[in-house]
């Protein structure tokens, strides 16, 4: 169908069949707003694939006057909770003009889908590198207003991250791989990102039904890559490790939470030394994460100690989307 205010432009649902059209479209923006291409083949294939996508009404992928791609955006919202996000991208300059229209699409898309999850409204969120100001500006003038300042970190891997014993033992500390098919263990895994992310300002409850189904749903998981610290035999910390950077050659760094009365005490550092650990000894380049630079643990000095640097920050965007009667 036409995008609507673009004559000559065409916007449609996607499927899996236009993941390297997809791609075209993502790296290009990458490219001039980091420098670098970011996106991989799996993540998008992940993206198109998540819990609660339905790539044909969720993301669209709009074409210029002579029918090439040049512009992608997304909605994604994989618990179905009260805070739903919206991404687009466009090839530079050409794309550009595609970001209100199909940021127009996606607010009609979150509204139908908080009323489907039996919302009455939503936090619609979005991320703009300070660079993307043609972007900026669509947003603005749909009434989103500047939330956080988010950053992704990274770190180079050395062989000296691979020491003989990968995890980290003490008298009362051990951090270990997750017992992934004990059902019990998989409850503390979740109790503790829940209560550990429980006094952030972002933080919204996941049921654990709802964090399994969105697991389940995941093209692939190493669990070898997921983590749990133990105190006196008592899971305080755990760190989850995300599949989404294997292609670039990254260990993705996806949760880390400690419980609040055992902070200060190393476990966040032993937690994230043992996963570079691991990700080094399978041949990784790089391990990286992303960060709220407002979190008020200050979970970005932790990550700046154990040599990790900024590589781009993002700011956020957010609206309120009321749901239709």
């Amino acid at each position: 169908m036409e995008l609507t205010g673009l004559p000559g432009w065409t916007v449609r649902g996607c499927t899996l069949r236009d993941v390297a059209a997809i791609l075209s479209v993502t790296r290009a923006s990458d490219v001039a707003a980091l420098g670098e291409p970011d996106w991989t083949e799996d993540e998008v294939v992940a993206t198109l694939t998540a819990p609660n996508q339905v790539p044909a009404v969720d993301s669209w992928l709009a074409s210029g006057p002579g029918g090439e791609p040049l512009a992608w955006a997304y909605v994604d919202n994989p618990e179905r909770g009260a805070r739903d996000n919206v991404e687009v991208y466009a090839v530079p300059g050409r794309g550009a003009a595609a970001y209100g229209p199909l940021l127009d699409l996606a607010l009609e898309r979150v509204a139908a889908r908080a009323r489907e999850a039996g919302h009455a409204e939503v936090t619609l969120r979005a991320g703009a590198v300070a660079s993307e100001s043609a972007y900026i500006d669509a947003l603005t003038s749909r009434g989103f207003g500047f939330r956080k300042r988010h950053a992704r970190m990274t770190r180079p891997l050395t062989p000296g991250d691979r020491p003989p014993h990968l995890l980290a033992a003490g008298d009362r500390l051990l951090v270990r791989v997750v017992r992934a098919g004990d059902e019990a263990e998989m409850r503390r895994f979740h109790g503790v990102l829940q209560a550990a992310f429980a006094d952030t300002p972002d933080f919204q409850p996941v049921p654990y039904e709802a964090w399994r189904e969105s697991l389940a749903a995941l093209p692939s998981i190493s669990w070898d890559e997921w983590l749990v610290a133990e105190v006196s035999g008592r899971v305080v910390g755990v760190l989850q490790s995300a599949d989404q950077g294997v292609e670039r050659g990254e260990g993705w760094v996806k949760n880390l939470a400690v419980l609040r009365e055992h902070r200060k005490e190393g476990i966040g550092g032993a937690l994230l030394r043992s996963a570079f650990s691991i990700y080094a000894a399978k041949g990784r380049a790089t391990a990286g994460l992303g960060v709220d630079l407002t979190n008020p643990t200050g979970a970005h000095r932790l990550y700046a100690g154990l040599g990790m640097t900024v590589a781009f920050a993002a700011d956020m965007f957010e609206r309120t989307v009321t749901a239709p009667r």
